[in-house]
């Protein structure tokens, strides 16, 4: 029997979406508003849900404090009031797109997680757009 815990968290963060390749003309064409120079911020809504088998000693699937602590860790700690583009290494020439973000927060908590079980990271930029990201 499988079953998918989820848990829920949050932070805020600053971006600009561009590549450093391309002139601000093109920047500006491709990426609007979001291309601006001095950044801009999204209040991120974050679910982590893991799937695998329930452990008949414990009844979980996953303890969900440990699920909290390893959100709180890979993603709170380093994401939360900063800027992706000047702050976060993994966005360094890595452009911080909703999309992007979401698999660099699957791949950090991925290595902390059983691989017998699945994962699977919805983020939400907006309360209208969102990603999910499950893994290759």
């Amino acid at each position: 029997m499988r079953v998918t815990i989820s848990r829920k968290a949050h932070f805020n963060a600053a971006h600009r979406l561009y590549r450093k390749d391309w002139t601000f003309e093109k920047n500006d064409a491709v990426f609007g508003k979001c291309n601006n120079p001095n950044f801009h911020g999204h209040n991120y809504g974050l679910t982590v849900s893991v799937t695998g088998k329930i452990d008949p000693e414990t009844g979980f699937v996953l303890d969900v404090k440990v699920l909290a602590d390893i959100i709180r860790q890979e993603v709170e700690v380093p994401f939360d009031h900063k800027n992706l583009n000047l702050d976060v290494p993994e966005f360094q020439d890595l452009n911080p797109t909703a999309e992007n973000i979401a698999v660099v927060i699957w791949n950090k908590i991925r290595k902390r997680i059983q691989s017998d079980f699945d994962l699977e990271v919805v983020l939400n930029e907006t309360d209208r757009n969102f990603v999910t990201y499950k893994g290759e």
